[in-house]
């Protein structure tokens, strides 16, 4: 994610944030496009439509996603008075009520940090020096006006901000709430049910909070494209988008065969949203094999081993994105299980980008449906020899050197203490992908 330039310097503000500004800027009407799948509100696809709210047809899409998508989120303003305290309330704690599994799963996925230490230990100063990026990043990680300490002023041609009157503190450190894509004005939206249908089951009067719309536009890629992509104009490194991964999709198979973002991030309507973090997603989606070209060796031969990473179910590009890396790893371990001296070798796979994000390293990222092959070939100089392989997945690479390098600027002891709570986090998210150690050389008798 990019450093903001200003006044001809780079700035380290917050990746998610600072790219979004560099992409939405000088185009304010993306600001109209969607942002990440949030809580499902509908729990098992049984919740009526209000009699007065139609459904949405597959033709009327596209423009539902834009009006639903205007940023900020507007006002909810004053619920109905036939709501009771939990309909009209927009904390996920009411939405729990009624919907508990959704929000089980909400609380435990990355979306439930979007408002995290790392993000508010940046926004806490960027709101009050630079409040237009500020609340480019609030557009992601917490969408709702009532989630935003300040708003644009009307009037006057030079951007100006107040004091939001609507701000809910209590919201803002929850993230990407069930409310962000569920309810505008009140009016609650969600899937077709499970089996498809759109229309009227019961009357708005006899559901809780009146039912919900229905659109298959929850279902669409599309619904998650305004927090996953940068627009063709947006911030880009050696001619690439440095925020693709709609478009890694839409031009892979999955997109032709039509499986959505939500087929693996939301499967059965789950709000996991699993990804690059989680050890099980990712061995779903990537293939991991050992070989060696033949199976012992003496000493003074010469041998060969390959561990090849298959994309065989990623339906983006592995990884997306500039902040993770996969680092392959290979290391001779001798008789007595002590690491060769100058063994070791490490390959990064992943998009590496410079810190202020001013230029790309390198690109080895693997497309989806294809192979990474990574060699080492040593010579065998001692009996009892073993290779040790592994793939290590850092899913946060990129934002450990970024925390280290923003603390000792942060202004504030409440600052600091917040980005040092991030970089203690994202120093401990890697994990072992695939590890196996292998005999190459028996030991002397």
């Amino acid at each position: 994610m990019p450093g903001s330039a200003r006044g001809g310097r780079v700035d380290f503000d917050p990746p998610s944030c600072s790219q979004r500004a560099a992409s939405l800027v000088p185009k304010p009407s993306l600001l109209d496009i969607a942002i990440g799948v949030m809580c499902l509100v509908v729990s098992d696809g049984s919740l009526a439509i209000g009699d007065d709210a139609p459904a949405v047809d597959e033709q009327a899409q596209p423009s539902f996603l834009k009006n639903h998508w205007r940023l900020p989120i507007p006002p909810q303003g004053k619920p109905p008075a036939r709501f009771s305290l939990i309909e009209a309330s927009l904390d996920p704690e009411s939405c729990a009520v009624c919907h508990r599994p959704q929000f089980d799963d909400w609380k435990g996925s990355v979306h439930t940090r979007s408002m995290g230490p790392g993000v508010m230990g940046q926004t806490m100063e960027l709101i009050q020096d630079d409040p237009s990026t500020a609340l480019l990043c609030y557009s992601c990680h917490a969408p709702l006006t009532e989630q935003q300490e300040k708003i644009q002023a009307k009037s006057g041609s030079r951007p100006r901000f107040k004091k939001n009157p609507t701000f809910l503190a209590s919201l803002q450190p929850k993230g990407l709430i069930c409310s962000g894509c569920h309810v505008r004005g009140h009016q609650f939206f969600g899937p077709p049910k499970r089996d498809g249908s759109l229309e009227n089951s019961l009357p708005a009067s006899q559901t809780p909070h009146g039912g919900a719309i229905r659109t298959p536009a929850f279902e669409r890629a599309e619904f998650c494209k305004g927090c996953h992509q940068f627009e063709p104009d947006g911030y880009a490194l050696n001619g690439k988008l440095l925020e693709n991964t709609y478009n890694e999709w839409k031009e892979g198979p999955y997109a032709r065969e039509g499986r959505e973002c939500q087929s693996c991030h939301m499967p059965d309507r789950r709000h996991l949203w699993r990804g690059i973090h989680d050890p099980e997603m990712v061995r779903q989606g990537v293939t991991v094999r050992l070989t060696l070209d033949r199976e012992l060796y003496q000493v003074g031969d010469r041998f060969q081993a390959v561990i090849a990473l298959a994309n065989t179910g990623v339906g983006h590009y592995f990884p997306t994105y500039v902040t993770p890396k996969v680092l392959v790893r290979f290391e001779l371990i001798d008789a007595a299980g002590r690491p060769v001296e100058g063994s070791l070798e490490e390959t990064r796979i992943g998009r590496e980008v410079t810190l202020d994000l001013a230029k790309e390293l390198f690109d080895t990222r693997i497309p989806p449906g294809e192979i990474k092959a990574v060699p080492y070939a040593r010579t065998i100089e001692q009996p009892g020899l073993t290779l040790k392989a592994s793939v290590i997945v850092a899913p946060d690479d990129f934002y450990i050197g970024f925390f280290e390098s923003i603390v000792p600027r942060a202004k504030t002891r409440r600052t600091k203490a917040l980005l040092r709570e991030a970089l203690g986090t994202v120093r401990q998210s890697s994990y072992t992908l695939f590890e196996k150690e292998v005999v190459l050389s028996q030991t002397s008798p």
